[in-house]
């Protein structure tokens, strides 16, 4: 079975920036490691984090795209948490989970932002559990919507609606179902889930969430647009 996965955003400024300018340099440049949950645990976790790349595979240094429009008082450090694949059975997905709050237990995060569907609520509610504040669940961070293709089986979508299941498969962007590209519209929600997140108060964010809104999280924060 597959696995959770963390990434690690971080801001190379330390004191308040604009987020919007025609200079890259006056921009702070997110900071991004990626690691599975094989490698969690409190001593391979780092507890301070400096990448001087980002996105390093497309050489991205100049990711300039603002998430706000607005000042911000501080540098942000957020963790993306994947919870374990939809088809374990529970107990996995509990194992799973607490290991991670093994990984994460020393290290202070001021808010959890969460979910609030099940897989990723009850992830969360482990790994926050004994911490003073409370979980913070955003609409924002629910896992994309497919509509009536929800649920399927591929081979059954590729049969009963090819031509959907072609361009969703093969141009995601362009996906339409009901009137609506399901993957600008999570673009859209991860960007409105950042303004969320990076206006409130604090400083370091766990954030718990699902493989479609993660990716467009992460690309969000590098400036990409859905087509990627």
């Amino acid at each position: 079975m597959g696995t959770c996965g963390i990434v690690l955003l971080t801001t190379a400024s330390p004191k308040p920036w604009p987020l919007r300018s025609s200079s890259p340099r006056a921009l702070p440049v997110p900071r991004i490691r990626c690691c599975s949950v094989s490698e969690l645990s409190p001593d391979k976790l780092p507890t301070s984090i400096d990448f001087s790349v980002t996105g390093g595979a497309y050489d991205f240094s100049k990711a300039t795209t603002s998430l706000t429009n607005e000042f911000i008082s501080s540098p942000k450090k957020v963790t993306l948490l994947r919870h374990g694949l939809s088809t374990w059975n529970s107990e996995s997905r509990i194992q799973q989970a607490k290991r991670c709050k093994k990984a994460l237990e020393n290290i202070y995060f001021d808010q959890c932002f969460a979910s609030p569907i099940s897989r990723a609520k009850q992830t969360a509610e482990i790994i926050w559990q004994g911490r003073e504040k409370p979980l913070v669940y955003l609409d924002s961070l629910k896992e994309i919507s497919l509509y009536h293709l929800e649920g399927m089986k591929n081979a059954d979508a590729k049969q009963i609606y090819p031509k959907e299941y072609t361009i969703w498969r093969e141009d995601p962007a362009n996906f339409i179902m009901n009137g609506r590209y399901p993957v600008r519209d999570l673009w859209k929600a991860a960007k409105d889930c950042w303004k969320e997140m990076l206006l409130s108060p604090g400083e370091s964010f766990l954030v718990v969430t699902h493989k479609s809104i993660l990716r467009a999280l992460t690309c969000t924060a590098l400036g990409l647009g859905p087509e990627r």
